[in-house]
């Protein structure tokens, strides 16, 4: 029997290049939204905005993408044989990233406190809430079943699938958060029209987009 065809096949390895050309463009509007158009970032600041800023540009840069990167960081090379490698950059993403993800929440309680605002009374705070949760659970489950030494190996082929698939839903849940983020800021400001409102909207379909090629990439194979 002829081997199958795969001309109809697409690599793993290009996805990720596009993947990290998004990161390069997400990364580059929240920064020019931010700065150009919200007045900076502080963390301390009698401009309470600017402390509010922190909170988009950690979740969105530090989170997100940094998340996503990792979830790639095992198709991103040609050459699987060194797993080390690809596991060390897997784990020092994800770390920034749950790093970033809880000081974003810091910065956010302390700019309700110091607005005088209520927490936690939205949906979009839920939801990011939980995504925070659930990675760093994710995070232990991960650390404990492949990085601590006392791991048996059958005991990692099985949970190898299930993180695998718990990683992209809690990568899903924190892109819907954060596009939910951008919509109440976007109501929230009256962006209606003009290239502030331009660049929230490109921001929130490069994320779209960057989710789509984190996906691809954890479903395509990848050839030698």
């Amino acid at each position: 029997m002829a081997p199958k065809s795969r001309s109809y096949q697409i690599s793993a390895t290009p996805v990720t290049v596009l993947g990290h050309l998004l990161f390069i463009a997400v990364t580059t509007l929240v920064l020019l939204w931010l700065l150009k158009f919200r007045e900076g970032l502080a963390f301390e600041s009698a401009n309470k905005s600017k402390i509010f800023n922190l909170h988009p540009f950690l979740m969105v840069v530090g989170f997100i993408l940094m998340a996503g990167e990792a979830i790639m960081a095992y198709k991103a090379f040609p050459d699987r044989r060194d797993m080390k490698v690809q596991r060390a950059v897997h784990l020092t993403l994800q770390t920034i990233a749950l790093g970033c993800g809880i000081f974003g929440i810091v910065v956010i309680f302390k700019f309700q406190d110091e607005s005088n605002k209520p927490d936690m009374y939205t949906l979009h705070s839920w939801l990011g809430m939980s995504a925070i949760c659930l990675f760093g659970l994710q995070y232990l489950l991960g650390f404990f079943s492949y990085v601590f030494p006392g791991a048996e190996s059958y005991s990692r082929a099985a949970y190898q699938p299930w993180h695998t698939f718990g990683g992209l839903v809690i990568f899903l849940l924190a892109i819907g958060t954060a596009e939910m983020g951008l919509l109440h800021k976007f109501l929230l400001l009256e962006l209606f029209r003009g290239q502030e409102a331009l660049i929230v909207n490109f921001i929130g379909l490069l994320l779209f987009l960057f989710a789509v090629a984190v996906g691809l990439t954890v479903a395509l194979p990848r050839y030698y």
